[in-house]
């Protein structure tokens, strides 16, 4: 297979690197933060879940609409855009007066990611091609990855010598220097299309993937189940009308035949449940870290370092994989670890465990999407004609964006549903029930940090309170976990039975690259 890179190919590389780094970075700076924030606007779990999820929401409700953009009117104009709107972002996410404004702010640090994002992978598969393309991917992934589960350890010292809010403006100078280096070494034009985009499919990508998210997230919430219901109606309908476009348009935002290759649908398939793994481990396991085993916020980000040292190491030697035993090798080895990772928090993640089991249970995580990441990201930019890379790349980015949201929220959901249940069960059984008003018990089972802070007005009951939600956060991680479980055996199962051996791969692979060339 032939191979080419652009020239200055590991400046170029490590600009682009850059850039997705801070869009991972402001991805996962928020989960230390979440118990602080639910302090400090005594917000409900539902609203701390929302601002954990709003800036995956923003990026993953845009990136199919800005990558196609992207591809018709410049990836670079697209970046410099997304990191430019990224200082602001964090800015405002730092200033934020209320739980519903940090939201807001987030959402819209998402969709600065989401202009800039989906740009390193487009251009990535446009510069490079052959194996050249698979190694810069693996240490696109790895890197940024990495970067990813290295933001709790930045945020965790942050937050011992400042408030919350510190964690959201650390981005804003990093964002500045990847803006100047993206300016100075990216190519202003490769390969794009000419095509018109549709704009209107663009919309419609937005509303269905964003009313998907915040159905799933208001769900748990009480008073909210009618809420929930209408986005979730909306969502179905825009899907179905979404569809319906794409196959009507002369020149459709996401092209369904070629979504419907294979390589790239169970690619997708794959990528969503991986990645979306690897986001709902971090947002449960930095509350469990800090809420049940009282870690300080640095000792919480300290906690997930293995996850990134795994994620690091293995993504490089993953591409060696992809040549040599193809991608469903690949990603089933990834799946693996993934599985043994949410084992490993279901049975060892309890009060009082050792550092070593949280530990173990993120270094699996990491290996899992250190495996699994560069053919994922590998096989949808391959089975797309150049031309359309930000349609890859979009979907590449809604892989983990939609991944991490929809994984973030169903975990919430039902830590949600789980830490409620239990806690009111432990409120009726305790003698001092009945002295328990209406308004405390909503305070107690709105959410853990509610409760810690209603414990701080009952100092008499304080020990009571937080042993009580300690136990009602642990039975709501466990059934996030066995959610964890499941989704991974049926990402497992999909690739096992309908992704295809490596040679036949190939074979696939050239065979779409032939119709793309005959077709242009």
């Amino acid at each position: 297979m032939e191979s080419s890179a652009p020239k200055r190919a590991g400046l170029v590389l490590a600009a682009l690197i850059l850039v997705a780094g801070v869009a991972n970075l402001n991805l996962a700076v928020a989960n230390v933060a979440l118990p602080d924030i639910g302090k400090a606007f005594d917000a409900s779990q539902t609203a701390v879940d929302l601002i954990a999820v709003g800036y995956s929401l923003g990026l993953a409700a845009s990136v199919l609409y800005l990558g196609a953009v992207g591809d018709r009117y410049g990836r670079k104009m697209m970046l410099l855009l997304g990191m430019g709107l990224s200082i602001p972002a964090s800015i405002l996410a730092a200033v934020a007066p209320t739980a519903e404004f940090l939201f807001a702010a987030r959402v819209l640090g998402g969709v600065a990611a989401g202009m800039a994002y989906p740009t390193t992978l487009a251009l990535i598969a446009a510069l490079w091609s052959g194996p050249q393309r698979t190694r810069a991917i693996a240490l696109w992934s790895a890197l940024g990855g990495g970067v990813s589960a290295l933001g709790p350890l930045l945020a965790g010292g942050l937050l011992e010598f400042a408030d919350w809010w510190s964690v959201f403006i650390v981005t804003a100078p990093l964002a500045a220097i990847a803006l100047i280096a993206a300016w100075r070494l990216i190519p202003a034009h490769v390969n794009e299309t000419t095509e018109p985009v549709d704009h209107l499919g663009g919309i419609m990508s937005i509303a269905m993937v964003g009313s998907l998210v915040l159905a799933i997230n208001l769900a748990p919430e009480p008073g909210k189940l009618t809420t929930a219901i209408a986005f979730g109606i909306f969502a179905a309908a825009m899907i179905t009308a979404f569809y319906m476009r794409q196959r009507r348009a002369a020149v459709p935002l996401y092209d369904l035949d070629v979504a419907a290759r294979r390589t790239f649908w169970v690619a997708a398939t794959a990528g969503i449940i991986v990645f979306g793994s690897l986001m709902g481990a971090m947002f449960i396991g930095q509350q469990f870290v800090q809420n049940v085993l009282e870690y300080s916020t640095l000792e919480a980000g300290l906690a997930i370092l293995p996850g990134a040292v795994g994620m690091v190491i293995v993504a490089p030697r993953s591409a060696k994989l992809v040549e040599s035993h193809g991608s469903r090798f690949t990603l089933l080895l990834g799946y693996a670890f993934c599985l043994l990772a949410f084992a490993v928090m279901l049975v060892l993640w309890e009060e009082g465990v050792g550092y070593w089991s949280v530990g173990l249970g993120y270094l699996l995580v990491g290996i899992g999407v250190g495996f699994a990441g560069t053919p994922a990201s590998r096989s949808l930019t391959g089975s797309v004609p150049v031309k359309r890379a930000g349609m890859a790349s979009g979907t590449a980015d809604l892989q983990r964006d939609l991944g991490g949201a929809v994984m973030q929220s169903i975990f919430g959901a039902l830590l949600t549903a789980g830490y409620t249940k239990d806690f009111t069960e432990l409120i009726g059984e305790s003698p001092q029930a009945s002295q328990v008003s209406g308004q405390v018990q909503e305070e107690l089972t709105k959410s853990f940090s509610s409760a810690a802070v209603t414990a701080e007005q009952y100092p008499e009951y304080a020990k009571q309170i937080v042993g009580a939600a300690r136990t009602s956060f642990l039975d709501g991680g466990d059934l996030a976990y066995l959610a964890g479980i499941a989704a991974v055996l049926i990402g497992a199962a999909v690739v096992f039975f309908l992704f295809p051996r490596r040679d036949a791969e190939r074979n696939l692979l050239e065979r779409y690259h032939a119709e793309d060339e005959a077709a242009a």
